[in-house]
């Protein structure tokens, strides 16, 4: 079956189109990790130079990341998160988690984040108005773009 001419609008797909990229979130986990230097990012991340260089650039031009000069000689580049970055950390801690809970076997996990307060950081996505965490059935969608319903197209 052919991929549908005119998808539904969304904002996923918009921010899949650009950290969806393969190792794009992976360079972000590393640049807020501070580890935003070039050697650094390949080898933490397993990029390709090549690929690493054009997610870079790409992350730069969107202002997710900002390129500043460290060594003249040769010219050389750090990258640090942008606020706009920084906005995505969240998503990486929950994303994280999730494949703590869910790929990992019992306590086998890569790394533990430890939250300014002295606890594991266990990352809970609540609501801004009433501070209750967010679960599947206390949230209903509506959509915006005119035409389409949750179900699809208004028309199908």
């Amino acid at each position: 079956m052919a991929a549908p001419k005119n998808p539904r609008p969304c904002s996923i797909a918009d921010a899949l189109a650009l950290v969806g990229e393969k190792y794009s979130l992976l360079v972000l986990r590393e640049v807020c990790l501070g580890n935003g230097r070039f050697d650094q990012l390949v080898r933490n991340t397993g990029a390709p130079r090549d690929v690493l260089a054009t997610r870079l650039r790409r992350l730069v031009d969107a202002g997710i990341l900002t390129r500043t000069a460290y060594s003249e000689r040769p010219q050389r580049f750090e990258y640090r998160p942008t606020r706009a970055g920084l906005e995505l950390e969240p998503v990486l801690m929950t994303l994280m988690a999730w494949g703590d809970r869910h790929l990992r076997p019992g306590d086998d996990r890569p790394m533990v984040l430890e939250h300014v307060c002295g606890n594991e950081l266990v990352p809970v996505v609540t609501c801004s108005s009433c501070g209750d965490a967010v679960r599947h059935d206390d949230v209903s969608a509506h959509p915006q773009t005119p035409g389409w319903t949750v179900a699809g197209p208004a028309a199908a």
